[in-house]
């Protein structure tokens, strides 16, 4: 018989690495969730700053966009709030 040589074998190579969950510091939902409050809060910051421009004779349609922008962005959060104690909620009523 012939011997026939593996290349990789018993190294690992090739397999993929499988890291524990909460190993990595980047791209967790902590961080998605204050980039997302963040962008939502900015958004409100720019409606106030368009309104404080139309009360100096700014232009009432910027002001509108902005204002009915920032009203969606904060009902959508609130939406996404709601379906995560909804989540949360039937895992603590779960039974193990």
């Amino acid at each position: 018989m012939s011997d026939m040589k593996i290349n990789g074998a018993g190294t690992g190579q090739g397999i993929p690495q499988i890291k524990p969950i909460g190993s990595e510091q980047q791209g967790g939902f902590e961080d998605l969730m204050q980039e997302a409050i963040g962008k939502i809060s900015q958004v409100q910051t720019n409606a106030e700053k368009a309104v404080k421009e139309l009360a100096s004779g700014g232009d009432p349609g910027e002001a509108i966009i902005a204002m009915n922008k920032a009203d969606q962005d904060f009902q959508i959060m609130v939406e996404v709030r709601n379906k995560l104690l909804a989540a949360y909620e039937r895992v603590m009523n779960m039974q193990v």
